[in-house]
Formats: C-alpha cells, sequence, structure tokens
C-alpha cells in the first residue's frame, strides 16, 4: 500500500500555485510566525472532510532521531489533532508500516504531515524545511522503509555522509529540544486556526 499519496487537490490540482518549500533556522524569532503561516495555508486547502493526522517519526533511543517524539509528545498535551509518535508511543522503524496501515483504518482518506530529523551540510544544521511530498524515513542511515505524508517538515539536526548512525546518536539534546518546541508551537497554531474555521462553518450552516 502506498501511504504517501492521497486526493488532496492542493498537491495534485494545484502545484503551479502552490508555495515553495520553506527553509529557516529555528533560532529565527520569525521562525514560528513563518512556519504556522505556511502550515495555515496548507491546512485551509484541506477540505473539511478530510481529517489532518501528524505523524512524527522518530525514537527516543538516539538523540538526533527524538525529534519527531518530542514534536509528537508536545502536540499530544497541547492540540486535538490526531498525532502518532510520541516518546511514550513512538513511531519507527520496526512499527512504521504498522502504523500507516492503523492510520488509515482510524481515518477516512487523512492528510499525513510527516515530522522527522535529517542529516544535512554544517551549514543547514539547525534548519526546519517544510513541503510538499514525503519524507523518506530510513533514507540517511540504508534503512528501506515506506515514505509518509503528503506534507512533510524536517528538522536538520546533524551533518550527514559519514557514519550517520553514530552522528545521530551523538546530536545535541538541546538543539533537537529547542527545533522540536519550533515545530510544534507552529503545528498547534495552525491546527487551532483550522479547526475554529471548521466549527464556524458549521455553526453558519
Amino acid at each position: 500500500m502506498n501511504f504517501s499519496i492521497g486526493s488532496f487537490s492542493f498537491l495534485s490540482n494545484k502545484k503551479s500555485n502552490s508555495p515553495n518549500p520553506l527553509k529557516l533556522m529555528h533560532t529565527d524569532p520569525d521562525a514560528v510566525p513563518q512556519l504556522y503561516e505556511r502550515l495555515r495555508y496548507v491546512f485551509s486547502a484541506v477540505p473539511a472532510y478530510q481529517p489532518i493526522v501528524i505523524v512524527c517519526v522518530g525514537t527516543d533511543r538516539s538523540t538526533g532521531d527524538a525529534l519527531g517524539p518530542l514534536v509528537g509528545s508536545s502536540l499530544f498535551k497541547s492540540s486535538d489533532i490526531p498525532v502518532y509518535g510520541t516518546l511514550d508511543e513512538p513511531v519507527h522503524a520496526v512499527n512504521l508500516t504498522e502504523r500507516l496501515e492503523l492510520i488509515q483504518q482510524e481515518h477516512r482518506n487523512p492528510f499525513i504531515v510527516a515530522v522527522d530529523a535529517c542529516l544535512g551540510q554544517l551549514s543547514s544544521v539547525g534548519c526546519i524545511q517544510a513541503g510538499e511530498g514525503p519524507v523518506k524515513p530510513g533514507a540517511g542511515v540504508n534503512k528501506e522503509l515506506p515514505p509518509v505524508g503528503d506534507y512533510h517538515v524536517t528538522g536538520i539536526v546533524n551533518v550527514g555522509g559519514f557514519m550517520e548512525y553514530f552522528v545521530l546518536q551523538n546530536t545535541r539534546l538541546s538543539l533537537v529540544v529547542n527545533m522540536a518546541d519550533v515545530i510544534a508551537e507552529s503545528v498547534r497554531l495552525a491546527a487551532e486556526e483550522r479547526l475554529t474555521a471548521l466549527k464556524t462553518s458549521v455553526s453558519r450552516e
């Protein structure tokens, strides 16, 4: 089963009008407003009948790979948006396929936003990226896993290209936590605005 492709018209029919991928440093004073505005735009284009589900990929057994579960735990506590992948119940290489099947069973035609850590160039460490299409979990450590998401938010937590597994293990927790805070707050704000808009629409009918 292909879990990464949905029926989202914003992605399939309006590609030429969609914004370019976003890349910003998590320490930018406007990081949360910029990421929130991008997610708000994306969420507003999702039909009301299509649920938005956040899938945070990673594991708490690796500092660098804990970005997703940190975001998931924060959202689970502060938002009503469906979230899979927390520190207590991570979505990782072992259970990824099973969790994606569960999501498809529990949510009708979900629009999935994937959150994951990644490795990149030294100059990009600390950057958060957001764009159309799925993430490919495990690619940095040579694991074959199914792609995840109609849209993705990733954080570049360390330098790639050499001994990726050990690089992830030795990533600074401070960096990962700070990046997770920016992502979680941005998603929370965008999700709350969508929920408010849906409630207003229903009350007017």
